[in-house]
C-alpha cells in the first residue's frame, strides 16, 4: 500500500493518513494483526514530518483502531476493520448528503440529480473494477 499526502488539501496531512489507513481497513486491503508501516518508512513514503505520522498513529490508537507495542510496532486491533468500515461509510455518506443538499440548492430537479447520480455510481464501480481488477 502507497500512502500520500496532498500538501494542496485543507486536511491536515495526520487526518490524510488516517483516512488512507481507515480506507484500506474499509476496503479489505488491511486486516486485524496486520503491521501498520514504522513511523520512518511512511513519513518518508508520504513525505511528511515523522510527527505527523505519530500524530496520526496515536489518533488510530484512539478510535481503537490500532495498537502500539513498544520495539515491535504498531497493529491493526481485531476491531479496527470494523471500526474503519463504519467511520468512513458514515463520512462518506455525510458527504453524499451535503453534496445532494448543495444540489437542490443550486435548483437542480429531482428527476435530473437522480440520472446524474446513477451515471456517476456507474463511473465509479467500473473505476473500481479497474483498480482491483
Amino acid at each position: 500500500m502507497t500512502y500520500r499526502v496532498d500538501s494542496h488539501s485543507d486536511t491536515p496531512p495526520s487526518k490524510q493518513l488516517v483516512a488512507a489507513v481507515l480506507d484500506a481497513l474499509a476496503r479489505g486491503a488491511m486486516q486485524a494483526g496486520d503491521r501498520l508501516p514504522s513511523v520512518r518508512r511512511m513519513a518518508t513514503e508520504a513525505l511528511v514530518n515523522p510527527n505527523t505520522v505519530s500524530k496520526a498513529y496515536k489518533e488510530l490508537e484512539t478510535m481503537g483502531v490500532a495498537k502500539g507495542i513498544n520495539g515491535s510496532g504498531v497493529y491493526v486491533t481485531e476491531h479496527g476493520p470494523s471500526i474503519a468500515r463504519q467511520d468512513r461509510r458514515r463520512a462518506s455518506l455525510g458527504l453524499l448528503r451535503r453534496a445532494l443538499e448543495e444540489c437542490v440548492l443550486a435548483g437542480h430537479d429531482a428527476a435530473n440529480m437522480k440520472l446524474e447520480l446513477e451515471h456517476c455510481l456507474r463511473e465509479a464501480l467500473a473505476d473500481k473494477g479497474r483498480r482491483t481488477g
